[in-house]
């Protein structure tokens, strides 16, 4: 176990699998249980607010870096993907972390990140993201299932901004029998409503002023359907609003909040998600609503 270089926030950060386990081991000796955030870094609120609910759990808390190989494709951002890590560490002195755990991409993956065992929830990693993202969520089941055998966590939380990440995660805990609780929280906007990632780095000035219309064109398909109109017609009126404006859309839909299957007669809690790119930053978002009609 080494310490960061930050001075101020002496948080012990591990880097092998075998340390990780020998710490967890004491602390569960010790009667203690673990609140676990898994993260890829480059911080910004979204992550801290994570960690600061981990924190009020009462458990030690674990945060971990890794940027996984397995989730990205042949054409993505692999690797100019934004990395922090000193910041990282100045950014969680705010918090209290008893371990970080920074994995190289060798030691999660021996073999390489194509050459071993993979977990796929099926079903739902094959839909929206998982058909726009083909293989995406198999990389993040992996890597989750990985680091929650290596943390053994007992309760670990995830942003509600990645909503249908945090649902695979939730189905693979149940269908695995996996002992641990997962926690969402909130997704944490920016004062005019872009939801925080760190692909936002990527923008330029004149795009970020444009990526706010990702946003607000979600709201305007909640509020058509607050209003009675049939969101079919507001879903394609948003996609030709953000490409007006200079987005390529990828898609916007409206789903049932429990488990992402198209709404049916009835349903009344729904969320839309939307995937639009300015250039060749693709934003994510969504908004979770309640429909306050008899009938869709």
């Amino acid at each position: 176990m080494s310490l960061a270089d930050n001075d101020a926030a002496q948080i012990p950060v591990v880097e092998s699998i075998e340390q990780a386990r020998a710490t967890i081991r004491q602390w569960k000796m010790a009667g203690e249980s673990i609140a676990f955030v898994p993260t890829m870094g480059n911080f910004h609120q979204g992550h801290l607010a994570l960690v600061r609910a981990a924190n009020q759990s009462g458990m030690r808390t674990v945060v971990s870096i890794f940027v996984n190989p397995m989730q990205f494709g042949k054409n993505e951002d692999l690797d100019t993907y934004p990395r922090s890590f000193d910041d990282d560490i100045a950014s969680l002195s705010e918090c209290q972390v008893d371990m970080l755990f920074a994995p190289a991409v060798s030691e999660i993956y021996p073999d390489g990140a194509d050459g071993g065992a993979a977990v796929h929830v099926r079903g739902l990693s094959d839909i929206i993201e998982g058909e726009s993202r083909p293989g995406f969520f198999i990389g993040v089941a992996t890597v989750v299932n990985i680091l929650f055998n290596i943390i053994q966590p007992d309760a670990a939380w995830f942003g509600e901004k990645d909503y249908q990440q945090l649902l695979v995660i939730r189905k693979m805990v149940r269908d695995l029998a996996l002992p641990i609780e997962i926690h969402s929280v909130p997704t944490v906007r920016e004062g005019d409503g872009l939801a925080m990632s760190s692909r936002n780095s990527y923008l330029d000035p004149n795009q970020r002023k444009l990526a706010v219309n990702i946003y607000r064109c979600l709201q305007h398909v909640v509020d058509s359907a607050d209003d009675g109109m049939d969101y079919h017609y507001a879903v394609v009126h948003a996609c030709q609003e953000l490409n007006e404006v200079g987005f390529f859309t990828d898609y916007v839909v409206v789903r049932r909040q429990k488990d992402l299957e198209v709404p049916k007669k009835g349903d009344k809690s729904l969320i839309v998600l939307a995937a639009a790119r300015l250039d060749d930053t693709r934003l994510i978002d969504n908004i979770p609503f309640e429909l306050m009609l008899k009938d869709l």
